[in-house]
């Protein structure tokens, strides 16, 4: 069997643990984790039964550091970069920080990898690239409109992952991922948020009249979008491609709100209507066929059921949220956004 080793930027994260958990089931990987542990990637996001084992390590770091970089990439053959500011309304309160993280750090990445030994390359895109559905569904040669500061980084990062690809012909592939959720995302994002703030009898805040809608995709459906293109015997062919990972169904913010308070068997009084968020991607919808055709992916889990398995999730496992419900970055965020203490 043919050991393969695999440095995942930014491992630390809620995606990132998931993707560790299925490389290292593998039993053929040994994976590398390159995060700065910087607010909300936290090393305990990876079960300790996986930071245990013999195939993995763990580096604390930046994933711009070229110097630090320059070690790494002599020692993998694969690279995922994941690392990066992923909450659409932080980036609107501080920019710098996602200008910084997401493209500048993602320009060093792809200079470092220049040259080196990597075989293969994925970044980890966004469905916010898109902007608000200009048809439905949406594929992967819909517009780039970005309408948010993280979008519009992220968007950056996309296109220097192509270009880097063009000019100097890295084997880099592009996953353009929609709206992904499951256990272990942290409570600052709108599925978390909601069902924490409904166990602990606090609102939940629905943005302007709440009939935004999203792709929602299980975050282990993401995470074999991304093992299958680090495995797939011929990668040639993807270089330089986009490729989408979606179920081609949508949910409103509303729907999801009251499927939260009844599954847990709270009151409807906890809806409030909030603001709607300046920039609000109105509709995202994927087109998957391609990552069908190319790579022999499709997602696994309805919604429905994902969510109320997420939902039991944070309700079983109160030690994993509350500890980052009473980060000070936390409570700042949602003094900023919400007016008052959460």
């Amino acid at each position: 069997m043919k050991r393969r080793s695999v440095l995942i930027t930014g491992g630390a994260g809620f995606v990132g643990s998931h993707l560790v958990e299925r490389l290292l089931k593998r039993g053929d990987t040994r994976v590398t984790v390159l995060d700065k542990l910087v607010y909300p990637g936290r090393l305990d996001t990876i079960p300790r039964s996986l930071r245990r084992s013999p195939d993995f390590r763990f580096v604390r770091g930046d994933a711009g550091n070229k110097k630090l970089l320059g070690k790494l990439l002599k020692e993998v053959d694969s690279v995922a970069h994941l690392a990066a500011e992923t909450h659409v309304d932080r980036s609107i309160i501080s920019i710098d920080t996602f200008v910084r993280n997401d493209f500048v750090a993602s320009a060093h990445l792809f200079e470092a990898l220049v040259g080196s030994r990597v075989k293969r390359i994925i970044h980890l895109s966004t469905s916010e690239v898109y902007g608000s559905a200009q048809k439905v569904p949406m594929d992967e040669t819909h517009p780039l409109a970005p309408q948010s500061p993280y979008a519009a980084t992220k968007a950056g990062a996309d296109r220097l992952a192509y270009s880097f690809s063009e000019t100097y012909k890295l084997p880099a592939l592009i996953l353009r991922l929609f709206n992904m959720y499951g256990p272990r995302q942290h409570p600052e994002k709108l599925i978390p948020f909601f069902t924490t703030n409904a166990l602990l009898d606090l609102p939940l805040y629905v943005y302007g009249p709440g009939t935004a809608e999203r792709d929602w995709l299980w975050v282990g459906d993401g995470a074999a979008l991304i093992e299958s293109a680090l495995f797939i015997e011929d990668f040639a062919p993807l270089i330089g491609q986009e490729i989408n990972g979606g179920t081609g169904k949508s949910f409103s913010i509303n729907w999801i709100a009251e499927r939260i308070l009844a599954r847990l068997g709270k009151p409807k009084s906890l809806l409030k209507t909030h603001k709607d968020r300046p920039g609000h991607v109105a509709r995202l919808i994927a087109r998957s066929t391609k990552a069908a055709r190319l790579l022999g992916w499709k997602p696994a889990r309805r919604f429905e059921q994902g969510l109320d398995e997420t939902i039991d999730w944070y309700k079983d496992n109160e030690g994993f949220w509350k500890t980052r419900r009473e980060d000070k970055r936390f409570k700042e965020y949602t003094r900023a956004w919400y007016g008052k203490k959460l």
